[in-house]
């Protein structure tokens, strides 16, 4: 995060402007909890985190959303009642936003409470007794589920803890910039050919040479 505020072209910081909070909470947590071999292959995702921020609190539930439904189907036993818990408030926080029916789960969702029957049933009985709020969600619900789905990864009895994790910071960044951005857009189709030459004016000859020379 210190590399994409310097690129950025902003103060030298860790909480940079130009990402969102927990977006850059959740890159911190990953860099913190990788190995070293790990972490020097965290640094070609900068780029592409730079310019994802705003104030849409889908950015927040979509994060949130990413790291428990990711963390849910390895982590320990201890921790899965938790990590249920921030899947169906993060679901809850986008049906309000969607003005969708309560209770709609997405698919993804759904696979991963799948895998963890006796947790997703205290969960949904949690869920029902407890209303959050928008502003918990932010404030705490959301940052939680992302620091528990972090540690509950690196804790995971799974061959490549680290691998899961750069996967997961790959996937909040796509799904933010999906958000933020829009869909990504087709490239175009070129048509088949060599490119036509533009044509160069009389004496233009010693122009583009010498701007070739010069590395234009």
């Amino acid at each position: 995060m210190e590399l994409a505020s310097y690129l950025a072209g902003e103060r030298w910081s860790d909480h940079p402007a130009c990402t969102h909070p927990l977006l850059a909470a959740l890159a911190r947590l990953v860099n913190d909890n990788t190995s070293d071999d790990n972490r020097g292959r965290l640094i070609g995702l900068v780029p592409s985190i730079i310019g994802l921020a705003g104030d849409d609190l889908r950015l927040d539930a979509q994060i949130s959303l990413r790291c428990a439904t990711t963390a849910l189907p390895v982590a320990a036993a201890e921790r899965q009642l938790a990590l249920a818990v921030s899947v169906l408030a993060a679901e809850e926080v986008m049906c309000r936003l969607d003005g969708a029916p309560s209770g709609r789960l997405s698919e993804r969702s759904e696979q991963a409470l799948a895998q963890v029957p006796r947790a997703a049933e205290q969960a949904r009985k949690f869920s029902r007794a407890a209303k959050i709020t928008e502003k918990g969600f932010r404030r705490y619900a959301a940052p939680n589920a992302v620091q528990l789905s972090v540690v509950g990864i690196v804790q995971a009895c799974i061959p490549d803890p680290d691998a899961l994790l750069r996967e997961l910071l790959t996937e909040a960044i796509a799904d933010c910039a999906a958000l933020v951005r829009g869909p990504a857009l087709p490239a175009p189709r070129l048509a088949a050919g060599p490119a036509p030459v533009p044509a160069v004016p009389a004496g233009g000859e010693a122009v583009v040479r010498t701007a070739a020379r010069k590395g234009a």
